[in-house]
């Protein structure tokens, strides 16, 4: 038996299996994608203390160490977690797996903006990540649904390659951090559209046109003419699988204690994915410490 299954291998996850194991514990990692989670989907992390890197090499980096101490890594998406009174049960599709501890680092997913079109042209115009799409839309007209730094980000990274970026904005100011909001104000091909909600995808032969956007106030609707259309307006965390655990609170975040373990003795959990005010890659990692170094002591 394991003593510590890791269920996701972004920072949180990495960082509980690295400490974990570091202390002598032997750790399996489980995770349906590549190692590092967003930190892939992320062209440049600039607020990780000592270091500023691209997301996908912080990701490896993080990945190789982990390796370094022993942890083992397996693909394969979690469905579902069964509690035992001196062990617990990780299913993956017809494999099961048995640990003495888990700690779920599952993180969370891109919140869809629920209007006619999106899903059919998810994948064909609309897109969750500028860093893995931005190039299809080369010389071409986006835009970006969203005021926070994810939205903000984004349409810098994009402004780069793309013809023009519109940033579609609910609200009659950005919520960005005052340093990206400088760095967008650099841009000349970046617009700015307060007020305004998304309405729905402009399709025409199976292609997006553009963005059918209504005016929060007015409620009259315009369309901006767009190839491309990138969603940044909000995360929704991914617990579906725990959920009868009893773990999730009504926002759907699990909660944890001060060593990241849940109300289910022997199940933890840290990153994106707990009820907590900040989420970034730092404070993930934090979260992992605490719960790998945490876990690792049980067995002294």
């Amino acid at each position: 038996m394991t003593d510590l299954i890791v269920v996701g291998a972004g920072p949180a996850g990495l960082t509980a299996a690295l400490y974990a194991s570091r202390a002598g514990a032997s750790v399996l990692v489980l995770d349906g994608g590549a190692p590092g989670g967003k930190m892939n989907l992320t062209a440049e992390i600039e607020n990780y203390p000592g270091l500023i890197t691209k997301g996908p090499e912080l990701a490896y980096a993080m990945y190789e160490q982990c390796l370094s101490f022993g942890a083992q890594y397996e693909y394969g998406e979690v469905t579902r977690i069964e509690h035992h009174e001196d062990h617990q049960v990780v299913y993956v599709g017809d494999k099961t797996y048995e640990a003495r501890y888990v700690f779920i680092a599952t993180g969370t997913k891109e919140r869809h903006m629920g209007i006619p079109h999106e899903e059919e042209m998810s994948g064909r115009g609309v897109s969750y990540c500028a860093v893995c799409d931005g190039p299809f839309f080369k010389n071409k007209d986006v835009c970006v649904v969203g005021g926070g730094n994810s939205a903000i980000e984004e349409a810098i990274y994009l402004s780069d390659i793309v013809n023009h970026v519109h940033i579609i904005v609910r609200r009659d100011v950005l919520r960005a951090d005052q340093y990206l909001v400088n760095k967008l104000q650099e841009k000349d091909n970046i617009e700015i559209h307060y007020l305004k909600k998304p309405h729905e995808v402009k399709v025409e032969d199976q292609k997006v046109v553009g963005l059918i956007v209504e005016d929060s106030h007015t409620g009259e609707l315009s369309t901006i003419e767009a190839q491309g259309i990138f969603p940044f307006i909000g995360l929704d965390p991914i617990t579906e699988f725990v959920k009868d655990l009893g773990i999730v609170n009504e926002k759907g975040y699990i909660e944890v204690d001060m060593n990241q373990e849940t109300k289910v003795a022997g199940i933890f959990a840290g990153g994106d994915v707990t009820d907590k005010q900040l989420r970034q890659v730092v404070t993930a990692a934090n979260d992992g410490a605490i719960a790998g170094q945490y876990i690792a002591s049980l067995f002294k």
